[in-house]
């Protein structure tokens, strides 16, 4: 069974209207909503193999908030993945490496949150996360994390094809002053 870890980035400020969205950093918020995130994934145990990280500047800073893992994975920062529809971001998950048994995405909405509800699919609201599946279908936020259990090698990754173990927001943890 292989994992897939689906992490919007962290709050971005708006402190710049000249700045390019590209460019936009972290807030303090942003930044404490990651560093809650960083320690609820390690009390979790979990600790990619693969990162798959948008280019932009906020997903960056986001990665480097939930840095460092147990193990040192393979980091690999792709301008495609920034702003990218659901449909580009399975491609490029349809492309990790079979040897790897977890893969982390840190991208955008609202494709991220498109890709989290097609791998669930219908099934997921009657399932045993049937209530995570309903709050991630409402809203998937800054900082959200989806994860999911992939029965499938990497290649044949598709619609439904991931099944639901949990979803958490910053508001979720206790850590997080937001």
């Amino acid at each position: 069974m292989r994992q897939l870890l689906l992490l919007r980035h962290a709050k971005s400020s708006w402190d710049d209207p000249l700045l390019a969205d590209h460019a936009r950093p972290l807030n303090a918020r942003g930044r404490r909503a990651a560093t809650a995130m960083a320690a609820a994934m390690r009390d979790l145990g979990l600790s990619p193999d693969v990162v798959l990280v948008s280019s932009a500047r906020r997903t960056l800073q986001t990665l480097e908030a939930v840095s460092p893992f147990a193990d040192s994975p393979l980091i690999e920062p792709m301008d495609d993945l920034y702003l990218a529809p659901w449909p580009r971001l399975l491609e490029l998950l349809r492309k990790a490496p079979e040897t790897a048994r977890s893969v982390l995405m840190i991208g955008h909405n609202p494709g991220l949150h498109d890709l989290a509800l097609a791998l669930a699919g219908p099934a997921a609201m009657a399932g045993p996360a049937a209530m995570a599946a309903r709050r991630m279908a409402e809203a998937f936020p800054t900082c959200a994390l989806a994860e999911f259990a992939v029965a499938t090698p990497w290649g044949g990754l598709a619609e439904g094809g991931g099944r639901l173990v949990r979803f958490m927001i910053p508001a979720d943890l206790p850590e997080a002053v937001l």
